[in-house]
Parts: structure tokens; sequence; C-alpha cells
């Protein structure tokens, strides 16, 4: 009796494995350049204190001013009275008043007019990574005002009047050379711009001869 010969059994076939496929690598952001600050102009005010007056004009709540004989209030001691707007020369200054010797001789309360130094020197400093100034004040009588600012040689400046009521300043280079703003043949100008022949100190200068000005402009080194 012949045994029956079982079928072969073929061995199972393995499903093929895909060959896993990488995440793709995230491109990195670009870091956004931080904008270049500005920085706003730096305010420079003439000093009210500390200072020599000559000259102020009468300004009184309650007008007209009264004169008087010694630096105080009493009775007998009104001299005569002053009407607003009336500019009066001070030789002294005493416990908040003004001993004045024009219009007329007496003592005036110094809060009841309104005064300037007569002399200003004062620096321009510019803050960090600064590079301009406003500059603004009043000179009333005569008397000069002074600004001064270090800046170098191939630099620009620009210098522009900021109230066209307002008076442009005098542009003098370290060595005395005038480079606008003279008072005499070039009083209207309202801006200046130029390269710096000089390092050193530039002077902006006002000078009022009677009865003052006010100025108001902007100053940049670049």
């Amino acid at each position: 009796m012949t045994t029956p010969t079982s079928a072969p059994t073929s061995a199972p076939t393995s499903a093929p494995t895909s060959a896993p496929t990488s995440a793709p690598t995230p491109t990195a952001r670009p870091t956004p350049t931080a904008a270049a600050e500005t920085i706003p102009p730096t305010v420079v005010n003439p000093p009210t204190q500390g200072c020599k007056i000559t000259q102020a004009v009468v300004a009184d709540p309650n007008p007209p001013l009264n004169v008087r004989s010694s630096p105080r209030v009493t009775d007998n001691n009104q001299v005569t009275t002053l009407k607003n707007g009336t500019f009066i020369s001070v030789v002294g200054e005493e416990n908040g008043w003004f001993k004045i010797d024009q219009p007329v001789q007496g003592w005036v309360s110094k809060n009841r007019t309104k005064s300037s130094c007569s002399d200003v020197s004062k620096r321009i400093q510019f803050p960090k990574n600064g590079i301009s100034a406003i500059v603004k004040g009043e000179i009333i009588g005569g008397g000069s005002h002074q600004y001064i600012l270090r800046a170098a040689a191939g630099q620009t400046m620009v210098v522009e009047k900021l109230n066209a009521d307002s008076v442009f300043p005098t542009i003098i280079t370290p060595k005395g050379q005038v480079l606008a703003g003279d008072p005499y043949t070039d009083s209207n100008r309202s801006l200046w711009s130029g390269k710096l022949p000089f390092s050193g100190d530039y002077y902006l200068d006002m000078n009022s001869n009677f009865k003052g000005f006010k100025y108001d402009f902007m100053v940049e080194i670049r």
C-alpha cells in the first residue's frame, strides 16, 4: 500500500517593507533685525537763575506797576507807576525786587516783570546716540546768548529755524569764521546745511542791542 505524499508547502512570502521616510527638517525662521532706535532731539533752554539781569519789561497782571523808593511795600514809598510793556534798566536785585534807573529811579517787584539772563554761554550736550537738539529761549532787552557744540571736520551741520517769528543764529567756526546767519547780511535765513571745515567748538550766537527777541531752532550734527 502506497503512502500518499503530502503536497509541499511553500514558504510564506513576507510582504515587502517600505524604507522609512525621514521627516523634513523645518527651515529656521530668520531673526528680524531690530530697527535703529530714533533718539528725539534734546531740548536746550537758557538758564533763568544765577545770572545777571540788566533789563526787564513790565508785565503786571494788575497794571500799572508801582515804582517804590525802597524794596518793600509801605503806605508812603510809592514814587510813580509804569505801564505794561515798558522796558526798564535793572542795576540791582534784592529780595525779589529790581532796582531800576530807567525810565525812572526806584524799586519794582521782580515777579511783576518779565526778564531773561542778559549773557548766556551754554554747551549743547547730545544724549547717547543723539544727533540733534532744539534750542529755544528769549532775550529781553539787550544781551547775548551763545550755544556751543563740538563737531569734527567733515561732519554735516544742519541748522533750521522752527518759528517764523524767531531769530536765526550766527554760526561761527572754531577759527572765528562766520558760516551763516550774519545779522547784517544774512538775517532772513531760515535754514543752513553744510560740511564743517574744522574740528572743535562751533558757536551759535544771538545778540540783541535793544528790545530783544525769541529764538527757536534745531541743530543737527551727522
